[in-house]
């Protein structure tokens, strides 16, 4: 069962069967234009990626990204068509899940509502929203003030002193939890006794070192820190002990463990870590690569 395939996971999901899998955990894409995989929508800007003077200096924000307020109209669209590509794997996902198996997606805050209803139409059940609260994260916001210093605008230089362009501190990022809908006529127990899904681990959670940070346990906010073992990969790299923690508190060992987005592999090395079989599905022969020295080194 356990298995790393390199190939575009819209296509390879429909080779699983029914039925199989105990958890998706996956970091997908957030369709914010962060890098080429990242663009999900119909592009008609050459200067998407490209590099401005500023950002050569920059050590934060190395490609250009589009503005909030897009640059036409057609960027309007752009929420809709992360929807639609959303729901080109939903069906898929649900498919090769169990019935009452989690399904933790982590989302971009911009368009995680797309993303939750593509998986609700789909036939996904939306449980909850999981805050991943960060130790630190990378930010910029330019003060409105010197914008207008550079015009040479005194007025409004002074007028808007103390005001910035841009957004609070990431220091959040949701993980989106949703479950498959066991049988009808049957209760959350009966499915929990038949098919080993649909609670989550208590005595998992509080035994779990995140669980030691201050916060309430068995809450849906979890802290946790990104240690050098879980940069430099690549370049949207999760911690393997948050994986860790999302796969101990829904399955058990021996259950499947699917990631169909597994970028370099955290959410694999936690399942194998942590005895669950896994499958893991990556496009890019780059990251393929990097996920085989891992799992293997």
């Amino acid at each position: 069962m356990d298995s790393v395939i390199c190939g575009d996971s819209i296509l390879e999901i429909k080779n699983i069967i029914d039925d199989s899998v105990h958890l998706i955990l996956s970091d997908i894409p957030y369709g914010i234009s962060y890098d080429e995989w990242d663009v999900l929508h119909n592009n008609n800007n050459s200067a998407l990626l490209g590099k401005s003077p500023a950002q050569a200096k920059s050590a934060l924000f190395k490609t250009r990204g589009k503005p909030l307020n897009g640059w036409s109209e057609a960027d309007k669209k752009i929420p809709h068509e992360y929807y639609n590509w959303c729901s080109k794997w939903a069906d898929e996902w649900l498919r090769v899940l169990k019935p009452g198996a989690s399904c933790f997606v982590f989302a971009g805050r911009r368009y995680s509502h797309r993303c939750i209803c593509a998986l609700e139409d789909a036939g996904f059940i939306f449980k909850d929203m999981i805050a991943w609260q960060k130790d630190s994260a990378a930010h910029r916001a330019q003060n409105v003030s010197v914008i207008y210093k550079k015009r040479k605008d005194a007025i409004n230089e002074k007028k808007w002193t103390g005001w910035k362009v841009g957004n609070l501190r990431p220091l959040f990022e949701p993980i989106l939890w949703f479950m498959k809908p066991y049988k009808i006529g049957d209760t959350l127990s009966d499915n929990i006794k038949d098919q080993e899904l649909g609670g989550f681990n208590e005595i998992a959670i509080k035994s779990n070192p995140l669980s030691n940070k201050g916060l309430e346990i068995c809450s849906n906010v979890i802290k946790c820190k990104t240690t050098s073992q879980d940069r430099g990969l690549h370049p949207a790299q999760k911690p393997v002990s948050l994986m860790k923690y999302l796969i101990e508190m829904t399955t058990i060992e021996g259950q499947v463990v699917l990631d169909p987005f597994c970028g370099c592999g955290s959410t694999i090395l936690a399942a194998k870590e942590l005895k669950r079989k896994y499958i893991g599905i990556e496009k890019s022969k780059e990251y393929c690569d990097i996920i085989a020295k891992r799992i293997f080194s």
